[in-house]
């Protein structure tokens, strides 16, 4: 644990208690980029690429275990390996589930897309929610544009969450977030919609968004959480309904992929 020992994991057991007691669940979204690890520096990330190709098991234990760790309720997770040659055909989502105890829901996140399905690395490519609520209901929705167009939504007791992870393409992405509005125009119960924005023009993108559909951004100070090794991007968002109440909102120095991961606890 010491490898992302900070001011979050201090007092986690007593933390844990508070949630329980006040019906508080916590949710982490964390793009884990397929397991590859963490470079340190922009000119590691660059000649390091091939990390992507190789084997990612042990960072995966150690991604696993800091899920495990957070003790989240629900678990986001942009850039999962649903069975490559990478993971020894192995599924990302359900080896992190083993050790947390959650429910799994995943699928790849190219839609129809001839390239995502042919390329035998991209066609295993996916996203996925965890959650502690077997009952919970997993939903698919693809995006009618963009290259990845998974939109995982999770319906819940009394909210719904949306997984997305946008465009790299800022006019892509804008029709993505307005693909969004129309699809949640008609949901009458809060909502959370997270995940990897990609967000590189800041958070001016996300106006519209959250205009129209009234949401909040907990990241009040703008902190950001790309690159790992040393932020200045907020590409991984949480937005949510007024309804939702935030009761804590953090970015853990987790330095196990090139992203850092968000964790928010809240009562509805």
């Amino acid at each position: 644990m010491k490898r992302y020992t900070n001011s979050f994991f201090v007092n986690q057991q007593f933390y844990l208690i508070v949630r329980i007691y006040h019906n508080m669940p916590r949710i982490l979204i964390y793009n884990i980029a397929y397991g590859s690890g963490a470079p340190s520096s922009s000119t590691a990330n660059i000649f390091q690429i091939h990390r992507y190709f190789k084997r990612s098991d042990k960072n995966l234990k150690k991604i696993s275990k800091f899920i495990e760790f957070s003790k989240a309720d629900i678990v986001g997770l942009i850039e999962v390996d649903t069975g490559s040659f990478r993971t020894a055909k192995r599924n990302q989502a359900l080896e992190i589930s083993k050790d947390s105890c959650h429910h799994t829901h995943y699928l790849t996140k190219y839609g129809e897309s001839l390239t995502g399905k042919i390329v035998p690395i991209l066609r295993k490519q996916g996203n996925a929610i965890l959650t502690r609520d077997e009952s919970s209901k997993g939903i698919y929705h693809y995006f009618p544009g963009g290259f990845k167009k998974l939109i995982i939504e999770l319906e819940m007791e009394n909210f719904r969450i949306f997984l997305l992870h946008l465009s790299l393409s800022k006019r892509a992405r804008r029709m993505q977030l307005r693909h969004m509005s129309n699809l949640l125009s008609t949901k009458k119960c809060p909502v959370i919609i997270a995940g990897d924005f990609n967000a590189f023009k800041g958070t001016s993108e996300l106006v519209e968004i959250q205009e129209s559909l009234n949401l909040i951004n907990p990241n009040v100070n703008h902190l950001p959480t790309y690159p790992a090794w040393k932020p200045k991007h907020q590409l991984d968002f949480i937005l949510c309904s007024k309804e939702i109440k935030i009761n804590n909102f953090e970015i853990p120095k987790v330095h196990l992929s090139d992203h850092l991961p968000i964790i928010m606890d809240f009562e509805i």
